[in-house]
């Protein structure tokens, strides 16, 4: 059965090469044809198509076709064919994707149909093995033949039948390796070079850091905002009522109890307003009992009915467990008050042969969420990449919305947590 599955896997890829050429006929009736907003469409179809090599590469053989950051976007529309084609060739990775559905691919679908070829021909030496003579004699037919054999009696028939079994044998064999053989040659044709990656790594540092130091600025402003705006201003009218009080004390005792009574609420106000801050910046639960803790907490606050699981034995580091905490925090936040959902369900686990802590919130809403659109989940994806994190968004129409998150991360001691 192992082989039959190859042999469906490398019909398969022989499918999407034939796709593939597709996909290249129409990128040059993109280039030549200047119609608006066509060439943008065939090279993101490209993109998908050579996305979907790579996903089944490592899914079926285990080999991973590294790529980088997915190319600037068309922006201008011209009439020259020229233009438009050193636009398809002034990105490296753009121009891999290219050559291999424009040559590559080619290739790529005989190494694949190969399997499959020869078990269709084993089957029809079968064929002939049982029908061929019967045919020859009823239809007059003296010209079938199977390989050097001419099949015209029971002995060529035989011999047919037996040599199609070991053709289509072959083909069984040969399909798991044909399949390897095909991820390799992906790997070989699409897998970007030392410096190309290292250029994209720079590149998406350099762009987390400013995001980074963006969101440093942002939260600094909104401190001193809430500073300002709150716990500054009631301390400033509890010191005019203080001082309205001493001026008052030796006349109206009566109205400086008043007065006094005003201070202490104003003063308790701003204890209250200096707490939420600082339970903004970073929770007191967070920091005593670590993460499964604090999304607990954020779990009993929810005005929706949500559902808490950990599996994780340690901690990570104070910053990646700030950034996962806030996180969690604003997806809990946006299915509260834009999903209409009713049910929330936050996983946490570990996953320790990669090396990363992994967090899924779902909710029962009506879906649409799109991170494309800015607002909070733009904001996760920025928070989470500054620690290489990644952010996936599964919100079909409808619903339901998964949001998944991965952030690379050692656990500390199993003594240190709660959890």
């Amino acid at each position: 059965m192992k082989q039959v599955e190859a042999v469906r896997r490398s019909h398969r890829l022989w499918w999407l090469s034939m796709v593939a050429l597709h996909w290249s006929t129409m990128l040059h009736l993109a280039v030549w044809t200047p119609v608006p907003g066509f060439l943008p469409y065939a090279a993101a179809g490209m993109r998908r198509m050579v996305d979907r090599e790579r996903a089944l590469a490592a899914e079926w053989s285990g080999i991973t076709v590294e790529a980088t950051p997915a190319p600037a976007r068309w922006v201008k529309e011209s009439r020259s064919p020229l233009a438009r084609y050193r636009w398809l060739s002034g990105d490296a990775q753009r121009f891999r994707e290219w050559r291999w559905t424009t040559m590559y691919s080619f290739v790529g679908g005989l190494i694949a149909c190969v399997p499959g070829l020869l078990v269709l021909y084993g089957a029809w030496g079968l064929f002939l093995a049982v029908f061929g003579p019967d045919l020859n004699r009823d239809a007059g037919w003296g010209g079938l033949w199977y390989a050097a054999i001419p099949v015209r009696s029971v002995p060529t028939a035989v011999m047919a039948g037996l040599l199609g079994l070991a053709v289509g044998w072959a083909g069984l064999r040969l399909a798991p390796g044909t399949v390897d053989r095909h991820a390799r040659f992906v790997r070989a044709v699409l897998s970007p070079g030392e410096q190309e990656l290292m250029a994209a790594r720079i590149a998406h540092l350099a762009a987390t850091r400013s995001d980074a130091v963006d969101t440093s600025a942002a939260e600094l402003r909104r401190i001193e905002r809430d500073l300002h705006d709150g716990a500054q201003a009631r301390l400033v009218a509890m010191g005019m009522t203080l001082d309205a009080a001493e001026h008052r004390l030796a006349d109206d005792p009566e109205a400086v109890r008043a007065l006094l009574a005003e201070a202490r609420a104003s003063s308790v106000a701003a204890l209250q307003e200096l707490r939420d801050l600082v339970r903004g910046i970073h929770p007191p639960v967070l920091a005593d009992r670590g993460l499964a803790d604090a999304v607990r907490s954020l779990a009993l606050l929810s005005p929706l009915t949500t559902e808490v699981t950990v599996d994780v034995v340690g901690r990570p580091d104070a910053p990646v467990e700030s950034a996962v905490y806030f996180a969690v925090a604003e997806a809990v936040t946006n299915a509260a008050k834009h999903a209409d959902a009713e049910r929330l369900w936050i996983d946490i686990g570990y996953d320790a042969a990669r090396g990363a802590l992994r967090v899924s919130v779902t909710d029962d809403g009506r879906g649409g969420a799109d991170p494309a659109r800015g607002g909070g989940l733009a904001g996760i994806e920025r928070r989470l990449g500054t620690f290489d994190g990644v952010l996936a968004v599964n919100s079909p129409a409808g619903g339901p919305t998964q949001i998944s998150m991965e952030v690379p991360c050692a656990l500390s001691s199993p003594r240190t947590t709660s959890c």
